[in-house]
Formats: structure tokens, sequence, C-alpha cells
């Protein structure tokens, strides 16, 4: 089924990456200096002047000129030093690193008059003695972007054409069984990769290291604490699951509750990973790649789009899963090599890097004050119970743990998927912390035009030497096509069987089947194309709707989900006024309150709980078998 190459081959070719001669620049910033009208620098928006908080906190190496700071990217103040008569040098202070660093020169002519604040630099504003008119000069710092070369377009042409082959292997397949569920034959550790690849995205690839290069490991907490809820999911939970047998997890909704809570939340999910979910997996990565790359937003698109949607409708849930699998192995190795490089461009190795590390607090992990606006301890304690009691609500993973052939085995996939965490997160933090040390020990080489977002775009773009930069792009590819092709297979499933098998008239198999396969193509379609869109758009506000969207309508069908398992008296009455309840009580507390936004989906989840089952009290008590429904032993399966 799989080619294989011989030990040999593969030496000789990953050889060629880490050995290949077309080696990266050191620097993607310079700095231009032009004449300008007074009329053009009157239209230039100066950046707002930093706050007092914003100061530098290490002493410039030279006095600035005018004292002048000018807010650049995420984390950078630019200012200038005045280093001849008629000479400029740019200076960028970093405020994370806590560094100066020197970015280019530029000359003027006359005498030094002003310097104001623009866009990515000043307005140097020079007089000559033998004249009262004034010379204006616009200095800014500019950023080349690396165009990839032949390895590293080969790397990421070899990765493509590993998971197309993986997904046409499978394109045999046309039993319905085995297109949902990869007829439940599916290995437990294939499963638990599979996971963890789903839960896992280019998003993660980036944002993670960036949250620990930014601050320290005191995310990290949150994975560890999960680990219990994880625990219980794998011993309770999931095999409960199991046993029902079903192929939508929102079947379980009606079985428990009503046909219309079923329907409900499965069209639910669905809208919010069309709108919200998979534009935003396919574009971010592709802006982030294409600010440093000569690879652009539309192509990466449409390569990611496109791939993963052929493979997904000819493979199933069988290329899926083990395309899931190799792509967390690649991931893996993208990040290995991240870390590799920068420790290796460290003074004293990875020991110096750790002692840097240390002394400024980067690896700190626990904070135990008892405050409920930042992530603390105590709120990630709550976010844990609420993610474990919500976890049946993702038709994404639990789909995952319906492909094993039973439910003893469905449970160890949770356990593969513990097992895989904490190397996994240990791994993208440590990417984050590592570059901090990095760039502290060598300013000169961040982008003061970047946002701190793009710092692993950046270092892939302006460190690594070609052959890597495409492994690691794609790395990059790979977490964010596994979350992609989870999305797509997972509405398919919802789309036929929650809707054409419900509600046509005489469903049947075959038909089942094209209606998924139809739903994997326009989910695609539908997905890179609203990526496309985004390209026109701003990210910000988009962005942050997502992670509301996130809290407001995970936390409403995740307690929807806690009423039915936790519960006996909730009846269906109860569970429709507590979801729809619960997204309004979080939008109150998003509005009145500081409370932490990670707490939003345990807000919703609690107040569904308590809305529901108040609610539940005002309706008669449901008479049909729970038998299999609940945690309770009264309905345990025989």
């Amino acid at each position: 089924m799989f080619v294989l190459l011989r030990p040999r081959s593969l030496l000789v070719i990953l050889s060629a990456f880490f050995l290949s001669p077309f080696a990266r620049a050191e620097t993607v910033t310079t700095v231009k200096s032009s004449a300008i009208t007074p009329a053009e620098a009157a239209k230039l928006t100066p950046p707002t002047a930093p706050t007092a908080s914003e100061q530098p906190k290490l002493a410039p190496p030279a006095p600035l000129v005018g004292g002048l700071l000018v807010p650049s990217g995420q984390a950078h103040l630019l200012a200038a030093t005045q280093s001849g008569p008629h000479e400029l040098t740019v200076l960028a202070y970093h405020s994370i690193t806590d560094t100066w660093a020197e970015f280019g020169k530029a000359s003027f002519v006359g005498e030094l008059v002003a310097l104001r604040p623009a866009p990515a630099g000043f307005v140097v504003e020079t007089r000559e003695s033998s004249s009262t008119a004034s010379i204006l000069t616009r200095v800014e710092l500019t950023m080349a972007k690396r165009l990839l070369a032949w390895p590293d377009y080969l790397a990421v042409g070899l990765y493509l054409a590993f998971v197309m082959t993986v997904g046409m292997a499978f394109a045999r397949e046309t039993d319905k069984n085995e297109f949902f569920l990869g007829g439940q034959k599916i290995p437990w550790w294939a499963a638990g990769f599979s996971l963890y690849a789903t839960g896992t995205s280019a998003i993660s690839f980036m944002a993670i290291p960036a949250k620990s290069f930014a601050t320290n490991w005191q995310y990290l907490m949150q994975n560890f604490i999960g680990i219990f809820g994880s625990i219980y999911l794998a011993i309770v939970i999931i095999p409960l699951i199991r046993r029902l047998n079903i192929t939508s997890v929102y079947n379980y909704l009606e079985l428990r509750f009503h046909p219309v809570v079923r329907t409900t939340g499965s069209l639910l999910i669905i809208i919010f990973k069309l709108v919200a979910r998979m534009g935003v997996v396919l574009y971010l990565p592709a802006l982030a790649i294409s600010s440093v790359t000569g690879l652009g937003e539309i192509t990466s698109i449409l390569i990611m789009g496109v791939v993963t949607t052929v493979y997904t409708i000819f493979g199933g849930m069988k290329a899926v899963i083990w395309t899931d699998m190799a792509q967390v192995i690649v991931m893996f190795g993208g990040a290995f090599l991240c870390i590799f490089y920068v420790v290796k461009g460290v003074d004293g190795g990875l020991g110096g890097a750790l002692a840097i590390a240390s002394s400024n607090d980067k690896m700190n992990l626990f904070d135990f004050r008892f405050d409920f606006t930042q992530p603390t301890f105590w709120v990630f304690i709550l976010v844990a119970i609420a993610e474990t009691i919500a976890f049946p609500r993702d038709q994404i993973m639990v789909q995952r743990c319906l492909c094993t052939p039973s439910a003893k085995e469905a449970g160890q996939s949770m356990w593969m998927l513990n097992a895989l965490i904490i190397p996994g997160s240990l791994l993208f933090f440590s990417i984050g912390t590592a570059l901090y040390v990095f760039y502290k020990a060598h300013p000169e080489r961040l982008n003061p035009l970047l946002k701190t977002d793009s710092i692993v775009p950046h270092f892939i773009a302006s460190e690594l030497p070609s052959g890597i930069t495409g492994l690691v792009i794609a790395a990059l590819f790979a977490a964010s096509m596994s979350a992609l092709n989870s999305c797509m297979h997972s509405i398919a499933t919802l789309a036929s069987v929650d809707f054409y098998e419900r509600f046509a008239h005489k469903p049947s198999h075959d038909a089942s089947l094209r209606v998924a396969k139809w739903a994997i193509f326009f989910t695609g379609l539908f997905g890179t194309v609203f990526a496309l869109v985004l390209t026109r758009l701003s990210l910000p506000s988009l962005f942050d709707t997502f992670l509301m969207l996130t809290g407001l309508l995970g936390g409403g069908l995740g307690g929807t989900y806690a009423l039915g398992m936790f519960t006996r008296r909730a009846n269906w009455q109860g569970a429709m006024i507590g979801t729809l309840g619960s997204i309004l009580v979080t939008l109150a507390v998003k509005q009145w309150t500081s409370l932490s936004f990670l707490l939003f989906t345990s807000t919703a989840i609690l107040s569904c709980i308590v809305l529901g089952y108040a609610a539940s009290l005002f309706f008669p008590a449901q008479t049909q078998s729970l038998r299999g429904l609940t945690i309770f032993k009264e309905d345990a399966s025989a």
C-alpha cells in the first residue's frame, strides 16, 4: 500500500537537505531614505506615542535624537542617534527581549533641525546654512521577502505527493461504515495520533511558540491539568459513547432528549465550523508564510485547500487518520529542526540556552494567585473541568474514538492522546523559549515591522537553510491540513447522517456515501473560497469573533451533553432552554465583567447546566429508557 524508501536513499535525501548550500541571508530589514514634499509628509499618519509603561527598560547605547520613540510592529520602538555630522543610525528596542539593535544608517543634507515620527520610521527635517527652506527626508525600515529555493519546493512537493498517495490508496472504499468510521478497524494508537493531529493546527504551531516567546510557560499548565480530565474521559465517557454504536455524536442528543435537540446542535456546529474555523485555519498560516517568503497567500490557500479536499473525498476516514499520523510526524520533525537550528546559533549551545531562559524566568509554569481575570492555576482547573464534561460535543474528536474496534480500545486512544500531548506541548513551548534566547543574543536579526505572532515564520524564512525551510513549511502545511481534513470529514458525516438519513424518504447506503462526498467537495470549496475572501478583509476583528463564538457555541452545546450524561431529570425542553440561555449569560459575562476569556466556555457550560436543569423541573420527566446514556449505575449497559 505504501511505497517505502530504502534507508540509503532516505539518508541521501536527508543529507541533501541538511547540507544544502543555499543558505539564508541573516537580515531581511533595510533602511531606506527618500526625499518627500511637505504635502507628502502631512499625509503620513504618525503611530501613537508609547505610554509610560511601554518605555524602554534598558538605556539606549547612545543619546537618542529628540528622545523620539516610534512604535513599530508589536513589540518594537524605533529611535535614531546622530552618528555623524550628516548621518543617522536607526535603532530598535525590543520590549520582549529588552535589547537594542542597530538596523542601518541614513545620510542627510545640511543641519539637522527636527525628527518627527512616521510609519516604520521618521521624517527628518534639515536645513542648509545658506538657506531658510527646510529639506524633508523620509527614513523608513523596509522588509524584503525571501524567495524559496528549489530544495524548499522539493520538500513541500514530496510531502504533498505523499498525502495524495495515501488518500488515493483508500480510493476504492465504497462502504458507508468504511468511509465514515474506517470500518471500526482503526488501531487505538493510530486513532490517538489522529486525535492529537486534529487538536493541533498551524495556528497552534505559530501561536504557542509566539506565546512562550512573549511570556513564559504558564499556558502549558492548562495541558498538564487537562491530562487528569482526559483520564476520566478515557475511563468513563468515551467507552459510554462507543458502546452506543453511533456515527454522529449528535445522535446521542436524540437518544437522550429529542430529535430537535440533535438537529439544532448538528446544524449549529456545521455553520460554526464552516464560517468560523475552516477559512481561518487556511488563511492564518498562509498569511504568516507569505509575510516572510515569496510564497503567496493565494498559492498557499489553494495548495492546502485543493489537496486536502481531494484526498479526503477519495480516501474517507482511513485516509484522514493515516495522513494525520504522518502529519504529526512531519510536525514534530519540523519543530525539532527549528529547535536544533536555534540552539546551534546560541553561544554555549543547549546549556547556554537553558541558562539564559532560566535567568529570565521564561520557563515559569505555575501561578497560584487567586485571580480569575488572569491565566492562573485556578482558571485552568475550571477550564479542565469544562473541557472534560463538554468533550462529547466535538464530532471531530469523538469520531476518531468511534473508529476503534471496541469501547476498550476507544478509551485506549485517549491514553495515546495523553502520551502525545505532554511531549508535543513541551516541544512547541520550547520553540518559543529557544527563539527568545536566540533573539536576545541576536536582536539585530529580528524584524521590527512584524508582529510577535510572526516570530516562527520569520525565523523559518530568515535563518534556516534552503531545504530545511521547505521541510518546516511542509510541517506548517501538515498542521493546517490535519485540522482541515477533520473539519471537512466531520461536516460531511453530519450532513449525511444527521440530515440526509434522518429526513430522506428512502435513504440508502450508496446515496448516503454520495451525499458525504459531495459535502466534502462543497465544504472544501467553501472553506478555500472563504479563506481567499479573508485575504481582502481585516483579520483581527474576525479572529476575535472566532474566539468568542468558540466559547459561546462550544460551551452551550457542551452543557447540553453534560445535562444528558450527568443528570437523570433533565429533559429536552430544559436542554434547549439551557443551551440558548447559556449564550445570553456568556455574552453578559463578556460585556460586563473582567473575567478571563479562558472562562467563557466554563461559564457557558455551568449556566447551561443550571438553567437547563432548573427549566426541566417545569416540564414532565422523560419516560424513555436511559440505559447506556448516563454515567449512573442504574443506567449502565447490560
